[in-house]
């Protein structure tokens, strides 16, 4: 064994030391000890049933490995490339809830204010709300927002397609040239888009309106194909046509 070869055997001992693999290799290593003896000797019985043994090995691995496997490929489809794969098609579900959900407020005239994290982190804001970490649905969004709950006062602030907290304060724009009947929620809107690259979706309560925010402007009056065309732009670098459709208001 070479001193290269023999670094490698310490490396991979070392690896599965303590494990349920340590056990497999020394049962390994016996019936490779029996398979040589049964060949060195005149044991034919055994060497036979070494031989068939050997058939079913890969198999026993898998059940007694079945655990390890599994988050062997956890780990794997968390890895940057994978994620990147999938973060379109959950960028997309993120979407759609969001869209039913200021739908349906809106029709209910309940208002609303929901940012999406893009490049900038939002960290500060999401620190001044309710900590909430859950998948992004509709049904929540909604709830989180009925007049009765907690949480109902302040922002959702989404950050890697789940929804990290409620109840967030966001800084109010000083611009003095907005309509005087834009309330907190637009102003606040506008205030976090004009210091981060966040989109905030708002839904208007007096008047069951939806807009949206981007850079310190406003579109309001949006229907929620509106709100979708301009969001597939956005968030998915997908212009649907008419393209002059999802141009953000000035």
């Amino acid at each position: 064994v070479t001193g290269k070869n023999k670094d490698d055997l310490q490396a991979a001992m070392k690896l599965i030391r303590g494990t349920r693999a340590m056990q497999l290799a020394i049962g390994s290593l016996l019936v490779l000890l029996l398979l040589y003896i049964s060949q060195a000797f005149p044991l034919r019985t055994v060497g036979w049933l070494i031989r068939n043994l050997l058939a079913y090995v890969v198999f026993a691995a898998i059940v007694l490995f079945q655990s390890d496997i599994r988050r062997a490929l956890s780990h794997l489809g968390r890895a940057p490339f994978f994620r990147a794969l999938g973060r379109s098609e959950r960028t997309a579900e993120t979407m759609e809830e969001v869209i039913t959900a200021a739908g349906m407020l809106a029709k209910a005239r309940v208002g609303a204010i929901i940012a999406f994290e893009r490049e900038i982190g939002l960290r500060n804001y999401v620190e001044s709300g309710i900590p909430v970490d859950a998948r992004v649905s509709y049904d929540l969004i909604t709830t989180i927002f009925q007049p009765t709950t907690p949480l109902h006062d302040g922002a959702i602030i989404i950050s890697e397609e789940r929804i990290a907290a409620a109840s967030c304060f966001l800084p109010l724009t000083v611009n003095p040239l907005l309509d005087k009947d834009l309330g907190t929620r637009h102003r606040a809107a506008i205030g976090l888009t004009e210091e981060t690259d966040a989109l905030a979706v708002v839904v208007s309560e007096e008047r069951g309106e939806i807009s949206l925010a981007r850079q310190g402007r406003l579109s309001r009056g949006l229907t929620p194909d509106d709100l979708r065309s301009r969001l597939r732009t956005l968030l998915l670098h997908r212009r649907d046509e008419p393209a002059a459709a999802v141009e953000l208001d000035a």
